[in-house]
C-alpha cells in the first residue's frame, strides 16, 4: 500500500483508540506522534510508543518543550546535565540498563517524560517493546521508545548546529492533519 494509505489506516486507529479510552491516554501497541519545531532541518513528525507495562501517560499536551539529549546518553546513574533535564524531556538512548532504570533517573532528575531512542542508529521500522525489569519498581512519568534512525538524526542535527537541546510539541494529533501536509522523516517510510 502507498505511504499515504498505511497513514490513514494508523490514523484513523489512533482516532478509534483515543476516542474509546480518553481518560486513560494510549497504551502498549499504539502510538504517540511528537514534532521537533527546532532546529529547522529536522522539523518533522516522529513517530513512538509508549511502554508496555509501566509509567505515565501524557494527560498535558506541551506545545514547546525542550527535548534534552541525557549525558550520559544511556542514562543508567547520575546525569552530567541532569539541570537541564528538569521540567523537560529526555532523549536517551537504549543499552547499559533496563528501560525502567532510565526512566526512573529520568523521573529523579525531574523530567517530565523520557523518549528511549534504539541504540542500533540503522533501525527506522521495528518498534521495541518497552517492558518492566525483574524489579519491582515504578515510574510515573510516560517513557516511549523512538527507532534509532530518528534518534540518530535528532541528536547528529543538535550536534550540527552546536545545540544542547531540540524544542518539541508533544503529543501531537496527527488525525487533524491532511496527510498531504504531514512533515515525515524522509528517512522512514511510514
Amino acid at each position: 500500500a502507498a505511504p499515504g494509505a498505511a497513514m490513514l489506516r494508523r490514523s484513523l486507529w489512533l482516532c478509534l483508540c483515543l476516542c474509546s479510552c480518553p481518560a486513560r491516554g494510549l497504551r502498549i501497541h499504539e502510538y504517540l506522534y511528537f514534532q521537533v519545531l527546532s532546529p529547522g532541518d529536522i522539523r518533522y513528525i516522529f513517530t513512538a510508543t509508549p511502554a508496555k507495562d509501566f509509567g505515565g501517560v501524557f494527560n498535558t499536551r506541551y506545545e514547546q518543550i525542550h527535548l534534552v539529549p541525557a549525558d550520559p546518553p544511556e542514562a543508567c546513574g547520575e546525569l552530567n546535565n541532569g539541570v537541564f533535564i528538569q521540567d523537560q524531556i529526555a532523549l536517551v538512548e537504549r543499552g547499559g540498563c533496563s528501560f525502567l532504570s532510565k526512566t526512573r533517573v529520568i523521573q529523579e532528575h525531574g523530567g517530565r517524560a523520557v523518549i528511549i531512542a534504539d541504540n542500533a542508529y540503522d533501525n527506522d521500522s521495528f518498534y521495541i517493546e518497552m517492558i518492566q525489569d525483574s524489579t519491582r519498581r515504578t515510574a510515573d512519568i510516560p517513557a516511549l521508545f523512538l527507532l534509532g534512525r530518528d534518534g540518530y538524526m535528532i541528536r547528529r542535527s543538535l550536534e550540527q548546529h552546536g545545540l544542547p537541546w531540540a524544542i518539541i510539541s508533544i503529543p501531537v494529533n496527527v488525525t487533524s492533519i491532511p496527510t498531504y501536509e504531514m512533515m515525515q522523516p524522509p528517512w522512514t517510510f511510514w
